[in-house]
C-alpha cells in the first residue's frame, strides 16, 4: 500500500515502479542457468574447437621440418590444415542455430556461446594464421631493407589485431540486435565473420595446395601469384575489418537462394557453383568467398554513388 504522501505524486509511483523492477532484475541475474540444449551447444563447442585445432596447426607449420601434416592416407601442409578447420567450423556454425531453431529452443545461452566460439574460429584463428604465413613467407620472399621489413612487420600486426577487434565488435553488435524470428534471418547488417575469414583462408588455401601446380608449369606465374597473394593479404584483412563493422547489407545465402521455391535460373547456378568446386575447390573458395565479399560493396557503391548520381543527371528529374 502506497503512503499518504505519495497519493497523488507521480514522481514516488515511478520511483516504487523503478525500484520494483530493479529488484527483480537481480532476482534473475541470481537465477542459476538450469536447462541448456545439449546437441546444438555441442555443435557451437564443435566450432570453437575447430578454431583452436586451426590455431594449433598454424602455429605447427612454422616449425615443421616437412611443413606437411600427414595422417594415414591424408597429406596436407600445415596452414591450408588450418584452412580447412576454420571451413569445418562454418559448417558447424550453420548447423548449430539450424539446429536450435529447429527444435525450437533457441535461447539467449547458446547465442552467448556461439559468438564466444565465432570470436575464436573466425576472429583469433584466422588472424594468427594470416600473421604466421606471413612471417615465414615474407622472410623468404622478400629481400628488403630492415628499416622497411620492420614497418612491413608492424603493418601485417596492425592489420590481424584490426580484423580480431572488429570481428569481435561485429559479434557484440550481432548479439544485441539479433532476433530469434526465423524471417528476420534473411540478410546481415555487415560482413559476417564467416564470410570474411573465409577470404583468407580461402586465399592461403590457394597458395598453399593450388600454386605449387602451378610451378611445375609456369616459374613466373608461380611467382607473381604468390607475390600478390601474400603481400595483399594484410591489405585485404583491413578492408574485410571495416566491411565487418560497417552498415553495408549483405544476403543470407541459405534462407535467399536456397530455401524454398525457387525460380529455374538458381537450380542452374547451384549446379556451376558443384561443378566448379569438384573440377578445382581450391579456385572455387576464392570466387565465392572473395565474390561474396565484394558483392556487398558492389551494390552498396552503386546505389550509394552511381545510381544516386544517374537520377541527379536524369533529364525528367531535372525538369
Amino acid at each position: 500500500m502506497p503512503d499518504e504522501s505519495e497519493i497523488g505524486n507521480p514522481n514516488a509511483t515511478r520511483f516504487r515502479t523503478q525500484a520494483a523492477k530493479e529488484n527483480l532484475l537481480r532476482r534473475m541475474r541470481r537465477q542459476r542457468l538450469k536447462y541448456i540444449t545439449v546437441l546444438p551447444s555441442l555443435v557451437t563447442i564443435l566450432n570453437g574447437l575447430c578454431g583452436f585445432a586451426a590455431i594449433a596447426f598454424a602455429g605447427q607449420a612454422v616449425y615443421a621440418e616437412a611443413g606437411v601434416f600427414s595422417y594415414h592416407k591424408l597429406s596436407v601442409p600445415y596452414f591450408a590444415m588450418a584452412g580447412y578447420m576454420i571451413l569445418l567450423a562454418m559448417i558447424a556454425d550453420m548447423l548449430d542455430g539450424r539446429l536450435a531453431r529447429m527444435s525450437k529452443s533457441t535461447s539467449s545461452f547458446g547465442g552467448q556461446l556461439d559468438s564466444l566460439c565465432d570470436v575464436v574460429s573466425f576472429g583469433a584463428a584466422p588472424a594468427f594464421l594470416m600473421l604466421k604465413i606471413l612471417e615465414y613467407k615474407i622472410v623468404g620472399i622478400a629481400d628488403f631493407s630492415p628499416i622497411v621489413e620492420n614497418l612491413l612487420e608492424r603493418f601485417v600486426w596492425l592489420a590481424a589485431g584490426a580484423y580480431v577487434s572488429c570481428a569481435a565488435i561485429r559479434l557484440a553488435r550481432f548479439n544485441v540486435e539479433n532476433e530469434e524470428d526465423e524471417s528476420s534471418h534473411m540478410s546481415f547488417i555487415g560482413l559476417p565473420t564467416p564470410a570474411a575469414a573465409g577470404v583468407i583462408v580461402s586465399l592461403i588455401i590457394f597458395h598453399q595446395e593450388a600454386l605449387p601446380d602451378i610451378s611445375e608449369k609456369s616459374t613466373v606465374a608461380y611467382v607473381i601469384l604468390e607475390n600478390v597473394i601474400i603481400y595483399s593479404l594484410p591489405v585485404l584483412a583491413m578492408g574485410l575489418s571495416v566491411l565487418m563493422v560497417s552498415r553495408i547489407r549483405y544476403p543470407h545465402i541459405l534462407n535467399q537462394y536456397i530455401r524454398g521455391k525457387k525460380p529455374f535460373a538458381h537450380f542452374i547456378r547451384a549446379l556451376l557453383f558443384f561443378g566448379l568446386i569438384i573440377w578445382s575447390r581450391q579456385v572455387a573458395f576464392v570466387l565465392i568467398f572473395c565474390g561474396f565479399a565484394a558483392s556487398g560493396f558492389v551494390k552498396w557503391l552503386y546505389s550509394r554513388v552511381i545510381h544516386k548520381k544517374e537520377v541527379v543527371l536524369d533529364p525528367a528529374v531535372l525538369q
